[in-house]
């Protein structure tokens, strides 16, 4: 049986220090920092790589990211894996709960997340299930 945790999200993004992959294919490449609140109290950190014309509406996105907190009384960490992509307009995003990537009492953690972005305010549906490990 799946749970389902709600609540809300901010973000700041920022380039990594300069001098990183000189003579490289030019990809965006950005440090991602998060504080959650709601059912889950913690904070993500991770890495997106990007590429396309986002400018055009046509871009793609991929991510990694750690959350550390506290999820519906659960403190632990896990990673969260982002796939999206975009073409004239329209979006298409896959956030999952890295396989095995549960730790202390999120240990066994498995799901999907879902994201919102509602007047410039984030909010996240976060659907999970906890295996006996």
């Amino acid at each position: 049986m799946f749970i389902t945790a709600k609540g809300t999200f901010e973000i700041t993004m920022q380039a990594p220090p300069s001098g990183e992959g000189a003579g490289r294919v030019s990809l965006g490449r950005m440090l991602i920092d998060k504080y959650y609140s709601g059912d889950l109290i913690g904070i993500g950190q991770g890495e997106m790589l990007s590429a396309g014309n986002p400018a055009a509406g046509s871009a793609g996105y991929v991510a990694i990211e750690h959350v550390t907190g506290t999820l519906d009384g659960m403190s632990g960490s896990f990673a969260l894996q982002h796939a999206g992509t975009m073409h004239a307009g329209a979006s298409h995003l896959s956030i999952s709960i890295v396989p095995g990537s549960g730790t202390e009492g999120l240990a066994g953690i498995q799901g999907k997340f879902k994201l919102d972005i509602i007047d410039s305010k984030h909010y996240y549906e976060l659907e999970y299930t906890m295996d006996l490990v």
